[in-house]
């Protein structure tokens, strides 16, 4: 009821503030002068309170104060009339500047309050969001206390480390990360880390697998935290190292097939000799003669004997991506030698037939080789890599301002004089692209180099 009285628009608070004054007045008027309603006045100043300013308060006050004093029985003086209407004014301003000032607090509380509610829905949402994000990550994701206890593990860190959920939390993470132990110690409280690691990780049962550790600490009331995000690198381990053996084998292979071959050339060139020096009847008894026509045999023996190519790895690549690869490993050798890269890509590129870890060491042997020729330029050195769809074929061009190749006709020959290490790294980079369809050649132009890999586009 009160609030109903007290409440509603401001147009409805002055109406009803109105009609009290006005009433209150007349029957003021109408009563006997010995009962005082002045008092009343009060009930419309409460309303008013709430819908004016102060200096309009103060206005209605003072028509409150003249109607009290027009209508009540006591005589007007100076002495006694002017008190009794400044307690009268005070009386009435001062009620209705108290409701202005509570009903201002009590707005400000509920904007406040509102405020509140409002980051508290925020919090909550985010707290949400980050329990969502924390328990669907792939990664493990851990906090533990100066002492190393596990305080928090989402269900992937109780999958990697082969506990059921959640007896990880309060053991110690140095049991499962003997690595970690450096870093939480009460020693170190006065250090903030924030970085990344490979180390070894131990999983309930004792296996071990490698771990890559991203971690930072930070410090809280109650001491410092460790907050790690944790990934099992074991497989793609694995996986480098497997493909890491395939490239050697198949490297090894070929460099073993061009020895055989320059082997098989000097028995043939011996054998020759040693054929027209065994029609010397001087040499038919001749112990150390005839070691040396089975060293010979022996030589070519060896030299035939048939290795077998490599299981061809080739499957459908994504060159823009190997090439993207590249951009990545030659970027700083290329700054580091003030070599200005360009880069002609064809968005359209398909995908290709070849070996990624193959193809990625044919490209780098053959930038590798452009930077070592460019270095010794003392300016204008530009390496332009362009890949392009020619339909039946893809290419990849590497074009330098080096100065170009002084003998092209012995490019791709193995142990040829001159050349950086064994003279393989051409003959193994052709071998490779030919061994997935594809090939490796060199066009010569006036003062730069041209190299062109071929690769076979899947259909």
């Amino acid at each position: 009821m009160f609030s109903t009285f007290f409440g509603g628009s401001k147009r409805a608070s002055l109406i009803r503030a109105g009609i009290l004054i006005v009433l209150i007045a007349v029957i003021d008027w109408l009563v006997v002068e010995e009962v005082p309603l002045g008092f009343l006045y009060l009930l419309p100043m409460l309303i008013l309170g709430k819908v004016l300013k102060p200096w309009q308060t103060g206005l209605v006050a003072g028509l409150c104060t003249y109607l009290t004093e027009e209508f009540d029985q006591y005589p007007w003086n100076l002495r006694t009339g002017l008190p009794r209407d400044v307690l009268y004014f005070m009386a009435f301003f001062s009620i209705g500047v108290f409701v202005y000032e509570m009903n201002r607090n009590r707005q400000v509380i509920l904007q406040h309050l509102h405020e509140i509610e409002e980051q508290r829905d925020a919090r909550r949402e985010a707290e949400e969001q980050l329990t969502v994000l924390v328990e669907s990550s792939p990664a493990a994701i851990f906090t533990a206390d100066s002492d190393g206890k596990v305080l928090m593990a989402n269900e992937a860190a109780h999958r990697m480390l082969a506990v059921k959920a959640p007896l990880l939390l309060g053991r110690s993470i140095h049991r499962y990360f003997p690595s970690l132990a450096n870093v939480s110690g009460r020693e170190t409280n006065q250090y903030l880390f924030r970085t990344v690691m490979q180390s070894r990780g131990l999983r309930e049962d004792g296996e071990g697998f490698l771990a890559e550790i991203c971690f930072s600490t930070y410090r809280t009331g109650s001491g410092s935290r460790l907050a790690a995000l944790i990934l099992d690198s074991s497989e793609e381990f694995r996986t480098r190292e497997e493909s890491s053996l395939h490239q050697m084998l198949a490297g090894s292979r070929i460099a073993v097939s061009a020895v055989s071959h320059e082997v098989r050339n000097v028995c043939g060139a011996i054998a020759v000799v040693h054929r027209n020096l065994s029609r010397d009847v001087r040499l038919a008894n001749d112990k150390d003669f005839e070691a040396l026509g089975n060293l010979v045999l022996a030589l070519e023996r060896i030299a035939a004997v048939d290795l077998r190519p490599y299981p061809d790895q080739a499957m459908e690549v994504d060159l823009l991506a190997v090439l993207d690869d590249l951009r990545i490993v030659i970027t700083p050798s290329l700054a580091d030698k003030d070599i200005q890269c360009i880069w002609k890509l064809d968005t359209a590129l398909p995908l290709v037939w070849a070996d990624g870890a193959n193809l990625m060491q044919v490209f780098l042997n053959l930038t590798t080789n452009s930077i070592r020729k460019l270095a010794e330029k003392q300016s204008d050195k530009t390496l332009t890599i362009w890949a392009k769809n020619e339909g039946q074929r893809v290419t990849v061009e590497f074009l330098d301002n080096g100065g170009g190749v002084a003998q092209p006709a012995e490019l791709f020959h193995p142990f040829q004089t001159g050349a950086q290490n064994t003279g393989l790294g051409l003959y193994l980079a052709r071998s490779f692209a030919r061994s997935f369809g594809g090939d490796l050649k060199y066009m010569p132009l006036p003062g730069s180099a041209c190299f062109i890999v071929e690769l076979a586009p899947v259909r």
